[in-house]
């Protein structure tokens, strides 16, 4: 991406992960300090994990976006393994983890990943990482873990907000308001995404899988297959073998069944018996890939049922 759009307002958030043993409680620990940086501003958000887990690195997007107080319109990462399966060097093709795709549509923004072995593509949020380490973290000693987060706190808005910045001269703090005010998204309604729970589920006779009280619909070539079946305030998204081929909007009632008309395309008989409804959000992925014709059974039988 040309670094002009990265500097434009609002544009670009770059997250990162950096190590550094803390002496916490009289003894030295390992912790993983997610930083965040806006492309623009570079103002920075830092949060202290015991690892970098999947969920760790969602907790730390979303504080970042409540402690901005909105969303920019993408993330730039590296190919860490929680977030990215696999990326090809000569075709810069992509394969985004499931639940990092479906994270990303939760809060409205596009995902952007660094091209193997260029650094310099994510320098901002690198040097960010050293700076945390260096100015934050180097020779400081907490009574507890809550302690050193509470330190981050504050030392992000009385040092790191205030500082003049030595790329663009201004201070991250006075420069945000440009960020916020231009070009970051607002808040959408729908809640935290770590509020969501991740099931497995074996694909029923009926082409559904169930979830709570109630039951939604998925490619019927999946019948006795077992899915992921991630559930959030708003969505119901089923992913196969690292694939999303359905996704619903959430029913507030009990025991309903939410149907998606495409998921049972050729089936003999289907369009007498499946309700069409509007809970589908949009046509699942790969589900083209996932259908057969009726035909191809009768050859297979020798004709026509």
């Amino acid at each position: 991406m040309d670094d002009r759009k990265r500097r434009t307002p609002g544009q670009q958030l770059q997250i990162d992960f950096g190590q550094r043993r803390v002496e916490i409680g009289d003894a030295l620990r390992q912790v993983s300090f997610f930083v965040a940086t806006l492309g623009y501003s570079r103002r920075i958000h830092v949060r202290a994990f015991a690892g970098e887990r999947q969920e760790n690195w969602f907790e730390g997007m979303e504080s970042a976006f409540a402690a901005f107080g909105g969303v920019p319109d993408e993330v730039l990462l590296d190919n860490a393994r929680a977030l990215i399966l696999s990326q090809d060097i000569a075709s810069r093709e992509v394969v985004v983890n499931p639940k990092l795709h479906a994270f990303a549509r939760h809060w409205g923004f596009q995902v952007k990943a660094c091209a193997p072995y260029r650094p310099r593509t994510k320098g901002k949020d690198e040097r960010g990482v050293g700076y945390v380490k260096g100015n934050a973290i180097a020779g400081q000693t907490f009574e507890s873990f809550a302690a050193l987060e509470a330190h981050l706190v504050q030392w992000t808005r009385q040092i790191a907000d205030r500082r003049v910045h030595g790329t663009t001269g201004e201070a991250p703090g006075l420069r945000f308001a440009r960020d916020k005010a231009a070009k970051l998204k607002a808040l959408p309604r729908c809640g935290s995404f770590m509020a969501m729970r991740e099931l497995s589920r074996r694909v029923a006779p009926d082409c559904a899988v169930e979830m709570d009280p109630n039951a939604c619909s998925v490619p019927w070539r999946l019948i006795g297959e077992r899915v992921c079946v991630l559930v959030t305030a708003e969505t119901v998204r089923v992913t196969h073998a690292g694939i999303e081929v359905a996704c619903h909007r959430r029913s507030a009632g009990r025991r309903g069944r939410i149907i998606g008309p495409a998921h049972f395309a050729g089936v003999a008989g289907a369009a007498g018996r499946v309700t069409t409804s509007t809970d589908a959000i949009d046509a699942p992925i790969g589900v083209s890939a996932l259908l057969r014709p009726v035909a191809e059974y009768e050859a297979v039988a020798g004709g026509a049922w």
